[in-house]
This record gives structure tokens, C-alpha cells and sequence, in this order.
């Protein structure tokens, strides 16, 4: 018998939030590039008919002797079943003994780590005076990047753009109330709204680009996290050809699950040996981030283990000492 505590997603949501998971992946990434961290690639189920993916995702900490799991699934179609697009849990196991330690909720830590990502690759990548910020697709993922910049960088306006122009007014209504007091526009034309940008977050289920890189201006940062299947093309090859520095979450999973990357290489108008780097190395300070105010910069994200590690250490630290959460005997 073992003590398993359970933690649901509002209660992680009361006391995990943005500051702590920049910290945690920010640390994660540290300890990798010191090969303390061990990551095997994720395996993905996929159900056609459904449109669907299931991600199986492990990792282990080999300092702290503890080890994660995540398993996500992503249903396009459940939000006309009254049920959520993306549902995932962690479990966290000791790897001293064996021991099932916790087993959270992952949507929101999904999310939240992926924001963090986005703030830590934005922070290195994105000029030092970058005060606009674009955000193309107002679903579930786009909140968490949205606050990621904002906590990274003074933003003094804020431009949405949503095919259904509804949800982008209530993902306004949903900044608002979060405490965020900039002026946001709901933009009318994504490629008008790609131009007044310093910095642009994508985070869709596009099959095809959301905007055309044309219209992007010298100086602009772009975070992609939205594409996560080959066949998925969120960026477009103009944008990739016109970036100079290409950073990757993890290069292993960007060359199996990066449409666009893998559509710009098919094509011939990109190669992954152009890849500047992973987002560790600019973390570590290994690789320099953005050295000019012109060059165009882009950072694509598919996920990786050892961030969703990163965020269930952290937070099974705080449920500890917080006294958070179901204990269980299992």
C-alpha cells in the first residue's frame, strides 16, 4: 500500500500558475543540458475516423529519482458532446522505490507549460522593446501563451484573431477577467494584424497556414504551437524561409510532428540542418538569442516530456507543502 495523492485541475489551478511553471521548465531545461534528465520519444496513437490522437509521454529525472507519464488525447469533435478537446492526467512515480507518488489533471499543466515555453523561447528571441502582440486562434492553448508573453514583456497592445470572431470577444471577456488591462482589438483581417505585430502566437488545428508571411515585418517573433501532426501546416513557407533563427522545443519530435517544418524540407525551400538550435540551448545560454533588431525569429513547439515533468514535480512540491489535494491509499 502506498499514499497516492490526487489533484484535480481547479485545484491546480489555485496555486500552480504562470511564474512557477517558467521557473520549473526553466530548470527542467538546466538539468537536461547536464543529461540529467532521461526522455524517450512520445508514442502517438492516431484515430482517423475520429480525427483524434492519444499521446503516451514518459520522462524521468535521474537527480531528483522521480518519473512522469503523460497521456493526452485530443477529440476535435468533443466540444458538441459538451465534453473538452484536450483531457490528459501525469502520474509521478519515485524512482527510489517504485512508488506511485501522484496522479494531476494535465490539460491545464499542458497548457501552462506550453505558455511557459513560449515566455522562455519569446524571452531570448523576441526584441527587448516588443509592445504588440498578436494572437491568431482564441482556443483553450491560446490563454496560456497569451499570458506567457505578458509576463515576459511590457505589452501595450493586444491583437486577437479567430475565424469565428464570437470566440475571440470572449477570449477578450476571459483576459479581461483574469486581471489583464491592456487595450485589446479584435482584429478583422489576420494578415493586417500580422503586420502591426512584434511579436505573433499561433496556436491553432490548422491543416493550412493562418496567415501569409509577406505581411510579417522585420523584427518580428513568431511562436507556432498550435500544429503538432506532420500533416498540420500552421506557418507557412515564407515565414520559415524568411526567419533567421529556427528554435525547436525538441528536435526529435519537431522531425516527426512539425507539419510545416516537414512540409518546408519536403519542398526544398528548408532543411532541418538550418534548425538553430533547441530551446535548452538558449536557456543554458549555449546559443545566443535574437543579436539584431531585424532579423525575423520563429519558434516552434510540439511538446516534449520533460516539460510536462517539469510542471508535475513543481507542482506535487507545492501540493506537499501546501497540503493540497486527495491523499489516497492505493
Amino acid at each position: 500500500m502506498c499514499q497516492l495523492i490526487v489533484l484535480n485541475q481547479k485545484e491546480i489551478m489555485s496555486f500552480y500558475h504562470m511564474k512557477d511553471a517558467i521557473k520549473d521548465v526553466r530548470d527542467t531545461l538546466l538539468a537536461k543540458v547536464e543529461s540529467k534528465v532521461q526522455s524517450p520519444h512520445r508514442t502517438v496513437l492516431e484515430f482517423p475516423q475520429k480525427g483524434a490522437t492519444s499521446i503516451y509521454m514518459p520522462s524521468a529525472d535521474l537527480e531528483n529519482d522521480v518519473a512522469a507519464v503523460k497521456v493526452v488525447t485530443i477529440f476535435p469533435n468533443n466540444p458538441s458532446k459538451g465534453l473538452p478537446t484536450t483531457q490528459g492526467i501525469i502520474v509521478l512515480t519515485s524512482t527510489e522505490n517504485g512508488e506511485h507518488l501522484a496522479v494531476m489533471n494535465a490539460s491545464y499543466l499542458t497548457r501552462l507549460r506550453t505558455g511557459a515555453m513560449t515566455a522562455l523561447a519569446t524571452d531570448s528571441l523576441a526584441r527587448k522593446d516588443a509592445n504588440i502582440l498578436t494572437v491568431i486562434g482564441t482556443g483553450e492553448m491560446a490563454f496560456e501563451q497569451t499570458i506567457g508573453v505578458l509576463a515576459i514583456r511590457n505589452i501595450n497592445q493586444l491583437l486577437l484573431f479567430n475565424r469565428t470572431i464570437e470566440k475571440a470577444h470572449q477570449f477578450s471577456e476571459k483576459l479581461k477577467g483574469f486581471g489583464v488591462d491592456i487595450p485589446i482589438v479584435i482584429a478583422s483581417s489576420v494578415n493586417e494584424a500580422v503586420s502591426s505585430a512584434d511579436i505573433v502566437c499561433c496556436a491553432t488545428k490548422s491543416n493550412t497556414p493562418v496567415f501569409d508571411g509577406k505581411f510579417l515585418r522585420p523584427g518580428t517573433h513568431v511562436n507556432g504551437v498550435g500544429s503538432y501532426l506532420p500533416h498540420m501546416h500552421e506557418i507557412d513557407r515564407t515565414t520559415i524561409s524568411k526567419s533567421s533563427k529556427i528554435v525547436v522545443d525538441d528536435i526529435h519530435g519537431a522531425k516527426d510532428e512539425a507539419g510545416e517544418l516537414i512540409d518546408a524540407e519536403e519542398n526544398g525551400v528548408w532543411s532541418f540542418t538550418s534548425v538553430y538550435g533547441e530551446l535548452e540551448s538558449l536557456v543554458s545560454g549555449q546559443l545566443k538569442g535574437r543579436e539584431n533588431k531585424e532579423e525575423i525569429t520563429f519558434f516552434k513547439s510540439v511538446g516534449a516530456s520533460y516539460y510536462d515533468l517539469a510542471v508535475a514535480k513543481g507542482v506535487y512540491k507545492k501540493a506537499i507543502d501546501l497540503n493540497k489535494g486527495l491523499a489516497i491509499e492505493v
